[in-house]
């Protein structure tokens, strides 16, 4: 079946988008979709949903306080939304402002600092800071936890703990990989014990994580670029587990499309660092990941035809009529799913399949 665009969209009453996130970690709920079964879950049963042997892997990019207000030199107001840090004082960022500011333009930002626009590519703009010193530490400072766009209030001092896995270790994100935030040290104390092995890629997730797929004719969509590094570790961990017949679990579409970009055709991975515009629709052919745990996505986005794809088309839409209708929360900080990869023949990989070493 050819998919398009209106075909992955879906009514979702807006008091189920979760505001704030569950009052601990864990305490989300948990949808299981095992082909046509589905089971309504705690999402503390995960543990015991997986086996010994099996190798979950989690991306643990860390995100930045990446949203920073400022004045541009018209007096308007202008938000920044740092995309990427470009050494010590430059970055790509989105610029909201009534006008979009021009190359060579100014915002005054918080205690003297400054931005320029040296550049502008898209939606995006490059900007170089004055008066900030090494801008990492200047945003942990002065920046804002970039909640996404359907969360309605301002960022809170407990988001910089909430919009972040406990196991972030690598800056760059201004998106959570948000499946991870489930996880507090209990349950992976459970995995641990039940013999489940942990391993880790990272995926600095981007902005445009939040872009809306523009045409219905879904080969007509140019998937936002991000970068990934796999290290040693986790493939080698990945091949023990296929070898030995068990199954590899990701945590988070990001961590999928990390596992499935750095893939060659027989399912090896590659290791170290690498870039991915792969774009999973229904028919793409899966080559490494066995389960997915994820949050429910929005519709019309790239990430709910991923889990289409891996879960089938039919059943998914059926489990988010299910979710709907028993009053799951929806998005970031709402609950999650254990989805198992749908059986069947092998089918060609989609024509959106784009990736390429650095």
């Amino acid at each position: 079946m050819h998919h398009r665009l209106s075909d992955f969209d879906y009514a979702l009453p807006p008091e189920l988008i979760a505001q704030v996130p569950a009052a601990t970690r864990s305490a989300s709920r948990l949808l299981h979709v095992d082909g046509d079964h589905r089971r309504d879950l705690a999402f503390t049963a995960l543990p015991s949903l997986l086996s010994r042997g099996d190798v979950v892997v989690f991306n643990d990019t860390k995100v930045i306080p990446a949203r920073v207000h400022g004045t541009k030199s018209s007096g308007g107001r202008a938000e920044l939304l740092i995309e990427r840090v470009v050494g010590e004082a430059e970055a790509w960022a989105q610029v909201r402002a009534s006008h979009a500011p021009r190359v060579g333009s100014h915002i005054e930002l918080v205690n003297g600092a400054r931005a320029t626009v040296i550049a502008r590519e898209d939606r995006f703009h490059r900007l170089a800071f004055e008066g900030t010193g090494p801008l990492p530490a200047w945003l942990d400072r002065y920046g804002e936890v970039p909640l996404p766009p359907y969360i309605a209030r301002q960022a809170e001092p407990g988001d910089r703990e909430r919009y972040q896995t406990i196991y972030a270790r690598d800056p760059g994100a201004v998106a959570a990989p948000t499946a991870g935030l489930h996880f507090d040290e209990a349950i992976m104390s459970a995995l641990e014990r039940n013999g489940i092995e942990r391993s880790f890629v990272t995926l600095h997730v981007g902005a445009g994580t939040f872009q809306p797929v523009q045409h219905d004719d879904l080969a007509r969509h140019v998937m936002h670029e991000e970068w990934f590094t796999l290290p040693a570790a986790t493939v080698e961990n990945v091949a023990r587990a296929r070898a030995r017949g068990s199954r590899v679990v990701s945590i988070g579409t990001t961590t999928l499309r990390a596992l499935e970009s750095a893939a060659t055709e027989d399912g090896a991975l590659r290791e170290g660092p690498s870039r991915t515009r792969l774009f999973i629709t229904p028919g793409y052919r899966f080559r490494v990941v066995d389960r997915l745990v994820t949050n429910f996505h929005l519709p019309r986005s790239t990430l709910l035809m991923l889990v289409s794809a891996f879960a089938g088309y039919d059943r998914i839409r059926a489990a988010y009529a299910h979710a709907v209708a028993s009053r799951y929360r929806f998005f970031s900080y709402g609950d999650a799913m254990l989805l198992d990869r749908e059986r069947g023949d092998p089918t060609p990989l989609t024509p959106n399949d784009d990736t390429s070493l650095t």
